[in-house]
């Protein structure tokens, strides 16, 4: 929850921060220009420990997007896995994969529909899978060139199934935000929220949030710390609620 509280706050400081140039004084936003081609980014972290206790963790994602006068597509994923060894015992730290598509249709400038499907598997949570299925209406509040905020709503399917459980099929409400901000040295913060809550029990929901920053180091190449949190409010039986991950890594542009 609490990395939900930091997504709001910088989701405000968007709006704070001039971003949405003169408007106050009556001068339209400059207009979001349609991208040519894919913007793609690839990530990659390692960590390696030897000695009293070995330890060995590694991630990678990858994300895709492009715009058109009308249409907007979006694709990702991201995959971890950590051990560790300690007197001869070993143990999984780690053991993720995850995915998500979407596609918008502008309707206008600002706003739009579009459809949104993710996928997850989890070792350590005990979940086996889980699949949701999301129309969605939009809204972008800040659209420029270099920044956006976008707000969205609508309902959700949710099948999910966690190791030696039933599997659970509902339909659940989903609220979700986007934020991005890139700035002339090639720097980027993003962030995102997501809550889904299951329509006959609200006490039942799930929440996605992720923070990240990148800075580069050469044209094509960049650091990135990213901040991940999910937190399910029923999780599998044993199994703490909160899941939060902090990467660093490299990044490739293209």
């Amino acid at each position: 929850m609490r990395v939900v509280r930091v997504c709001l706050l910088m989701a405000g400081s968007f709006g704070l921060s001039g971003f949405t140039g003169n408007v106050e004084a009556g001068e339209p936003s400059p207009e979001i220009k349609p991208t040519k081609k894919w913007e793609s980014v690839a990530t990659v972290g390692v960590t390696l420990t030897r000695g009293n206790s070995e330890n060995f963790m590694a991630s990678g994602s990858a994300a895709t997007k492009r715009s058109w006068m009308s249409d907007e597509l979006l694709f990702g994923a991201s995959a971890g896995y950590g051990e560790t060894e300690t007197d001869g015992d070993d143990r999984t730290t780690d053991s993720y994969v995850k995915g998500y598509g979407q596609w918008n249709h502008l309707f206008s400038r600002r706003f739009y529909a579009g459809l949104r499907v993710t996928g997850e598997h989890d070792d350590v949570a005990d979940l086996a899978y889980r699949a949701t299925v999301s129309p969605l209406v939009g809204y972008y509040f800040i659209r420029e060139t270099n920044a956006f905020f976008c707000g969205e709503i609508g309902p959700s399917y949710v099948r999910e199934k966690f190791f030696h459980e039933d599997t659970d099929d509902y339909i659940g409400l989903r609220i979700g935000e986007r934020a991005e901000k890139k700035f002339a040295s090639g720097a980027k913060i993003w962030e995102s929220a997501e809550y889904i809550p299951k329509i006959e029990d609200f006490q039942n929901y799930l929440i996605n949030a992720e923070i990240g920053v990148s800075a580069p180091i050469s044209k094509a190449l960049s650091l990135s710390l990213v901040l991940t949190d999910t937190y399910k409010s029923v999780p599998a039986a044993g199994k703490k609620q909160n899941d939060l991950k902090l990467i660093a890594g490299i990044s490739y542009n293209f």
